[in-house]
C-alpha cells in the first residue's frame, strides 16, 4: 500500500461517495478506503463492532466526515472519537455542505483538524478531495503511535 494509511469516508450521499472515490483514484488512494454510510456505521468501524468485527484493528490515516448523517450525526461522531484515547489522534476533516457558522465552530471546538465546505461544482469538488487525500494520506506526518495497531 505504499505506506499510505486507510481513508475512512463517512458520507450518506452515494453521489458524493462516488465523486470522492473518483478523486482519490486519480492519486491511487482509492484502494485503501473504507466507507461508512451513517454515523453509527462509522463508530462500528472504529470500534471493530458488528459488520466490522473482523477488520484489522488499526486506525485510518484520516477520516473524511460529513456532518448531516443518519442515525448518529457527524458532530456526535467527532465528539466520541476526539474524547477517546484510542482515536483522538486520527485526523478528521469535516467535508460538509453546511455553511452554518455554529457547525464550523462546534467542529473546531470538538477538535476537528480541518473544515471543508463541499463545493457544488463537480470539478471543484474533485479537486478539493484530491488535495485533501494527498495532504492527509501522503504529506501529513501523523504523531508517533497514532496509527494504533494490534499485532
Amino acid at each position: 500500500m505504499n505506506g499510505l494509511g486507510r481513508i475512512l469516508i463517512v458520507e450518506d450521499d452515494p453521489r458524493d461517495v462516488e465523486l470522492t472515490l473518483a478523486a482519490l483514484a486519480d492519486y491511487n488512494l482509492a484502494n485503501e478506503v473504507a466507507i461508512a454510510r451513517d454515523g453509527q456505521q462509522a463508530l462500528n468501524y472504529l470500534y471493530c463492532k458488528e459488520e466490522y468485527a473482523g477488520r484489522p484493528n488499526d486506525n485510518p490515516a484520516v477520516m473524511l466526515l460529513d456532518l448531516k448523517l443518519p442515525k448518529v450525526d457527524g458532530l456526535e461522531v467527532l465528539a466520541k472519537i476526539k474524547s477517546d484515547q484510542n482515536f483522538r489522534m486520527i485526523p478528521v476533516v469535516v467535508l460538509t455542505s453546511s455553511h452554518e457558522e455554529k457547525d464550523m465552530m462546534m467542529s473546531y471546538k470538538l477538535g476537528v483538524n480541518a473544515y471543508v465546505v463541499k463545493p457544488v461544482d463537480f470539478h471543484e469538488f474533485i479537486n478539493a478531495v484530491k488535495e485533501l487525500g494527498v495532504f492527509w494520506a501522503i504529506i501529513n506526518e501523523p504523531p508517533p503511535g497514532s496509527m494504533r495497531k494490534v499485532q
